[in-house]
């Protein structure tokens, strides 16, 4: 810890609840610990977490240097070994069991002559790396001198591939058409456990870059525009001009080659990117032997080109950039900004800028070069971590997509039988075999349509190990095939084959050797015993109940695959039969979200996670934290109140409405006709009152739409729209901006003239596209009503399963069993978020109305986030609840001059 006060470059005078959030970040960074910090929105977290966390690192990386000066001063070391020494010698008389001091003292000098060691080679290592990043850049030259000998062999290539068809037809074997090459699979030769994959050139120049003992802060977010928000704080902040800041994100985000671009899903994206960065290493590999080449040039990026990367690399860490101004730069420079920024991250030795998927997921992690050995972790927006990390891990596929990917794969297999290799022609068999296991799951056969098989409905679930004895597939190796599927690439070759055929890559009308067209052109040239009917979707298939279907269902079930080899314990399969096959979906649902968080919090120095709500925190410490291992005592809580005063805001507990209705809105209940009415004439007497914009949160859409509907039929929705207008909240997600548009302009033209209406009245559900990332400030927000408790439905097999997951793992809480914390602890989460939006900055003020009595219990405003259960007043009857929030608002009229 520093001496004395820490002082924080702060671009303004901080509140004081801000200079606590710094003041305790950096002690848990400092110590190493697993912080959960909590921050209102509107507080300045983002701004905290910059300066807080960049502080400490400065002044971490300072005292390394003094103390590494200090050291290699040969006068301090003998001081240092004379005072170590003493020290130890004194120490080792008081012990009955002392050791000589000529061990003491020989050990001691030992160490500190390998510290030297250490520290010089460190030193060496620096200037070694810099030398060669010196040398890359002189070899540029060299290696375009490279790249066009490598053209003039790619033609010699194409010449000897011609040839050599010519002498396959001459000896009646099979013949490829152009672009064929490319979708066949390697020849595999090996699935050793412990097979050392071949690293690439770019992997190579990676780790000498990297600088071991340098800490970066890795700091994460939920989406694309919360990171880009965090990016302009700090080109605001004083850090600016001398940090070294790398922005990631998504291929789908950054990448600026339109014809990866175009391609219909991110998976497909991720994959041809892939393709061409593996065609571009295979390039580099062969210029040394051209003539073992058999076929024409395959693709690559013309965005990928060595030169254009580094060059792109320098800009990043030069000038602090975010997603939509690096992606811009890509553009400019000609080079992919995707791949310049993670060439970037050795180098960058502060600030590391991602999405938290990507650090979440290990294999993504793996691939984007991020190394958390002794690094430090900040996870923002990390309220839904748990769920992220459960459905990051958790894979579904459908009937269709199996019988589609039977199908894809046998003509797959029957097309090149002659081509393959004997061990990939056993591990494509024995992934039909196992496709063939779940759709019989399922109810169904492979080689028949999913559209006209029928299968009993109902939902089922099973373990793992059960699941595959029953499939009968607990003979196979799954991790073999998930390995075999990694290193063969099966998924594209299988996708590039399927794009061939259906004609939407190449157009083979043109080709010679062509006489059809397309896939079913294809399946007519095969005799009639190796025809499928399973039909083959194109990309803008769209199956019966609504869902898209993807081109590849290869890639889905590579996913499943992959699931199906977690712990037996950690997850279930849910087996979702809905009468027809097509429609009916096998999905692994991971149970234990702590083991893929585990690795997370024990390489990094230190994790902080923080969020504007992340009341209540014991799921999150019971099922992320203490389950992964981390010690009690290196878990860290902070929570800070919010900037507004006190009397900036009326939380109210409402049990009784105005007719003295009791208002308890249980399942059972709350469609009662009596509960509607009473639900309305709430909302009429606030809108009597309240001015600007009235946000009203519902438990779920169906229950929303049948309370509209019961207004609209007593009259007391056109009553209600006398007062403010009404919008409802759209269940598509591109209408929530058009929607959100029109409610503000109402609430603006109420407040500027006088009329009937005096705003507007939204109404929102719970977990909807309202319920987080939007912000209700000022008039756009004065009251916020949350109608009953969102309980989730614990009829949900997969909500079930989760309960007895954790009664039998998780130790009670307070007498009360794991499984039925979760349901509480969900609930309130999903109204910590819902009444948050109304409060933005410190000039802001609003009214909260919770309308159930059952809030009103203890445990329950236990969960309250802090800053609102202090101000939380429960009022058993409506009329001295509506004198309050009456007399709320009419002196803020009074305090603005309105």
């Amino acid at each position: 810890m520093a001496d004395g006060p820490i002082q924080f470059p702060f671009p303004y005078q901080p509140y004081s609840i801000q200079k606590q959030f710094m003041e305790a970040l950096y002690t848990a960074l400092d110590e190493g610990k697993v912080g959960i910090f909590e921050s209102p929105t509107g507080t300045g977290k983002s701004l905290s977490l910059i300066c807080g966390a960049l502080t400490w690192l400065r002044d971490y990386e300072e005292r390394k240097r003094q103390e590494t000066a200090r050291l290699l001063e040969s006068g301090d070391l003998a001081t240092d070994s004379s005072a170590g020494s003493q020290q130890a010698s004194q120490s080792q008389e008081s012990s009955d069991s002392a050791e000589p001091n000529w061990i003491t003292d020989f050990v001691q000098k030992k160490a500190e002559r390998d510290l030297v060691s250490k520290l010089k080679e460190d030193e060496l290592k620096r200037k070694r790396r810099e030398e060669r990043l010196e040398l890359m850049r002189r070899n540029t030259k060299l290696k375009y001198t490279m790249k066009r000998k490598q053209d003039s062999e790619d033609e010699e290539a194409v010449r000897l591939l011609k040839l050599s068809k010519e002498a396959l037809t001459a000896e009646g074997g099979d013949v490829l058409e152009e672009g064929e090459e490319e979708v066949i699979v390697a020849v595999y030769e090996s699935d050793d456990d412990n097979a050392v994959p071949k690293r690439s050139c770019l992997d190579e120049d990676d780790d000498d870059l990297e600088e071991d003992h340098v800490t970066k802060i890795y700091y994460c977010s939920r989406t694309h525009s919360q990171l880009a928000q965090f990016v302009q704080e700090v080109q605001k902040s004083a850090f600016a001009s001398d940090i070294r800041l790398v922005s990631l994100a998504s291929r789908q985000n950054l990448c600026i080659n339109e014809d990866v671009r175009r391609l219909s899903s991110v998976q497909l994206i991720n994959d041809r990117c892939m393709e061409m960065q593996k065609n571009k290493h295979e390039k580099t590999e062969k210029v040394q032997e051209p003539k073992r080449r058999r076929g024409a040039a395959k693709p690559v990026c013309p965005f990928s080109g060595y030169e254009a990367l580094q060059a792109l690399r320098d800009e990043i860490l030069v000038k602090v950039q975010d997603i939509e101004q690096l992606a811009a730069l890509g553009k400019e420079t000609k080079a992919c900004p995707y791949y310049g920024g993670r060439l970037a991250i050795p180098a960058a030795q502060q600030l590391v800028v991602l999405p938290y998927q990507t650090l979440l997921h290990e294999s993504t992690r793996r691939a984007s070069g991020i190394k958390l050995k002794d690094q430090v972790v900040i996870i923002d927006e990390a309220h839904n971590l748990i769920d992220t990390i459960t459905c990051i891990y958790s894979s579904e596929v459908t009937g269709a997509q199996l019988c589609c990917a039977h199908s894809q794969l046998t003509q797959y297999m029957e097309r090149y039988r002659n081509r393959l290799k004997a061990k990939n022609l056993m591990y494509i068999k024995q992934i039909l075999f196992v496709v063939e296991g779940l759709v019989r799951m399922l109810g169904g056969k492979t080689g028949q349509n999913p559209n006209t098989q029928t299968t009993p409905a109902g939902t089922e679930l099973q373990t793992i190990n059960n699941f595959l004895c029953k499939a009968q597939i607990d003979n196979i190796n799954l991790f073999k095939v998930r390995r075999y599927y990694e290193k063969s690439m099966i998924s594209r070759k299988l996708f590039g084959f399927v794009e061939k055929y259906q004609g939407s890559g190449l157009n083979l009308s043109n080709k010679e050797n062509c006489k059809t067209e397309g896939l079913e052109g294809f399946l007519q040239t095969l005799p009639k015993g190796q025809r499928h009917t399973a039909p083959v979707p194109d990309e803008n298939s769209v199956a019966d109940n609504g869902q898209p279907i993807m081109t590849s269902p290869m890639m889905q079930l590579e996913g499943f695959l992959f699931a199906l080899t977690n712990a037996n314990k950690d997850g279930r399969v849910v087996i979702h039969k809905q009468g027809v096959l097509a429609q009916s979906s096998v999905k692994f649902l991971l149970l234990n979200p702590a083991i893929h968080f585990a690795a997370v919090l024990r390489d990094c120095r230190a994790v902080i996670v923080a969020g504007g709500t992340m009341q209540p925190v014991s799921d999150f410490k019971e099922q992320l934290l203490l389950s992964a291992g981390v010690r009690p005592e290196r878990i860290m809580e902070f929570s800070c109140g919010h900037v507004i005063p006190p009397q900036n805001i009326l939380p109210l507990i409402l049990c009784k409405g105005p007719s003295g209705q009791e208002l308890e809105f249980t399942f059972q209940n709350r469609e009662k006709s009596h509960m509607m009415d009473e639900t309305g004439r709430v909302l009429s007497n606030l809108c009597n009152v309240v001015p600007g914009g009235v946000i009203c949160f519902f438990p779920s859409y169906e229950y929303e739409r049948c309370v509209y509907s019961h207004w609209e039929k007593t009259g007391l929705l056109e009553r209600l729209s006398a007062k403010k207008r009404i919008f409802q909240e759209p269940k598509k997600a591109s209408q929530v901006e058009q929607v959100l548009s029109e409610y503000s302009r109402c609430i603006q033209r109420c407040s500027q003239a006088e009329g009937p209406l005096s705003g507007a009245l939204l109404l929102s559900v719970v977990g909807g596209k309202m319920s987080e990332g939007i912000n209700f400030s000022d008039d756009l927000g004065r009251c916020v009503v949350m109608v009953g408790m969102p309980y989730p439905n614990i009829k949900s097999p997969e909500l079930q399963e989760k309960m007895d997951y954790l009664d039998k793992n998780m130790p009670q809480v307070k007498g009360r069993t794991p499984g039925k914390a979760l349901i509480e602890n969900l609930c309130m989460k999903a109204v910590n978020q819902s009444i948050g939006r109304a409060i933005r900055h410190r000039g802001d003020y609003a009214s909260i109305v919770l309308l159930d009595q059952r809030y009103s219990r203890p445990a329950i405003m236990a969960k309250l986030p802090n800053w609102i259960r202090t101000s939380t007043q429960v009022q058993p009857t409506f009329g001295p609840a509506f004198a309050s929030i009456r007399k709320f608002f009419m002196q803020k009229k009074q305090q603005h001059g309105l």
